[in-house]
């Protein structure tokens, strides 16, 4: 546990210096408190920017955030400092992971207040944004351990982050991709807060999440026992 929480201690005090980090983590929750108080048009849903940002920021921020911190540590050789001083590959993994979804659910408070959800409502938003927040981690993880470098590991993270955070927002517009779109995670996310205190969760949501922890779960198991954090 001291070296879980000396990586996490770690990471927390580079957040203002990594300015890369910090912008993800603020970047989509300012802009759904700016627009949902600035922006009225006819005719639109109730706390219309708050659950598109809130999905697009799941899709986004850890997903890139974890990808980053491991990418550039690799580089840096930070990371060989670390196992030299007796750090596991698991405790950086679990400190990074740990320092990354609760920022993330930081954020997400500010979505859940920006957009009025109270009592079950705030748990339920909730509970589905750590769900996604965490998947999301465990892709981003993936994406850095097998990453040799940070501009590598960008390379891959911005077209699977853009996968991600866009599809629900465009299943919106285009019955296509709505079809397409619903095997991924952040879209059955989408349904589910925007069915938030109208209808029970649906069989579907559930099954496709489930899926895609197996599958994130796969290729991370399978990135690790690759390239390691050497």
């Amino acid at each position: 546990m001291r070296n879980i929480d000396a990586v996490f201690l770690k990471q927390l005090k580079e957040t203002f210096k990594n300015k890369t980090i910090l912008i993800q983590f603020l970047m989509m929750p300012i802009l759904a408190v700016v627009m949902e108080n600035t922006i009225t048009l006819d005719d639109m849903p109730e706390h219309f920017f708050v659950k598109i940002f809130s999905v697009m920021f799941v899709g986004m921020a850890p997903l890139t955030c974890m990808s980053a911190i491991i990418s550039e540590e690799k580089e840096k050789n930070t990371l060989r400092v670390l196992m030299m001083s007796n750090v596991k590959p698991f405790q950086y993994l679990i400190g990074v992971g740990f320092y990354v979804w609760l920022m993330c659910m930081a954020g997400a408070v500010v979505f859940a207040v920006c957009g009025g959800y109270e009592g079950m409502d705030f748990c339920v938003f909730m509970l589905i944004m750590s769900v996604g927040i965490l998947l999301s981690s465990l892709t981003g993880a993936a994406i850095g351990v097998f990453s040799k470098n940070q501009m590598a590991a960008t390379s891959v993270t911005v077209p699977v982050m853009m996968v991600f955070s866009f599809l629900p927002m465009l299943s919106m517009f285009n019955e296509s991709i709505k079809n397409i779109a619903r095997i991924t995670y952040s879209q059955q996310m989408s349904i589910l807060i925007n069915g938030i205190g109208t209808v029970d969760i649906k069989a579907e949501s559930v099954v496709v999440i489930a899926l895609n922890f197996v599958i994130m779960a796969a290729l991370f198991a399978a990135a690790f026992k690759k390239k390691g954090l050497e």
